[in-house]
């Protein structure tokens, strides 16, 4: 899949909601260092667009700012996974940490990308879709495992590498692991989620 395939209105970094409680909210261009200069450069450079989202708190480590860029790019538009599957399992790693910003940015794409809303809607909701294609009970069952286990199983390892190769494989582990990143540094910035937009992930009562 290539960036171009997401339409530009569901490719763009969508802005932040204002919020008290934010704890890293965006830096002041006139506080900005050189070295976050340049990253921000290089941000906008490589998506076209200036950076927003996560990467508003992870610009205060410019080095871990570039590495996520990198990856995020990578899992984004280079990996061999279909655009819906691949928004599948950032979705399952949204809800795995309650992130708004994150869910609200990717279940846009993932309804464009095909995905039923039905089938998201059992994520939001914390339970398993019914109705799923073959892949997408491989890469529900995959990430599902990883996130609640931290490994999967040897028939579902067996299963996703028959689906989609040992490449495919590290590609699924490697979103649910960068997006749990990005997750877990905006649940502990607090960022909010997109501006106008109600969230519509909610904690599961314990």
């Amino acid at each position: 899949m290539t960036d171009t395939a997401i339409p530009a209105h569901l490719r763009a970094v969508p802005a932040t909601a204002d919020s008290p409680d934010n704890r890293m909210p965006a830096i002041p261009p006139e506080s900005l260092t050189d070295d976050q200069k340049a990253a921000m450069a290089e941000f906008e450079a490589l998506r076209g667009q200036p950076p927003g989202g996560p990467f508003t708190p992870l610009l205060r480590a410019p080095d871990v700012f570039r590495f996520a860029n990198q990856m995020g790019h990578y899992l984004r538009f280079n990996t061999k996974l279909p655009m819906a599957l691949s928004e599948f399992a950032i979705l399952i790693t949204a809800r795995r940490w309650t992130q708004n910003y994150e869910w609200m940015a990717h279940r846009k794409i993932a309804e464009h990308a095909g995905l039923s809303p039905a089938v998201i809607q059992a994520v939001r909701e914390g339970r398993r879709p019914a109705g799923m294609s073959d892949d997408e009970e491989t890469i529900y069952d995959f990430c599902t495992e990883l996130h609640q286990n931290g490994e999967v199983s040897d028939v579902t390892y067996e299963r996703t590498k028959h689906a989609f190769g040992e490449r495919g494989v590290i590609d699924i582990a490697a979103v649910c692991g960068h997006y749990s990143t990005l997750a877990m540094i905006m649940n502990v910035a607090r960022t909010p989620g997109p501006a106008g937009e109600d969230p519509e992930l909610h904690g599961f009562r314990r």
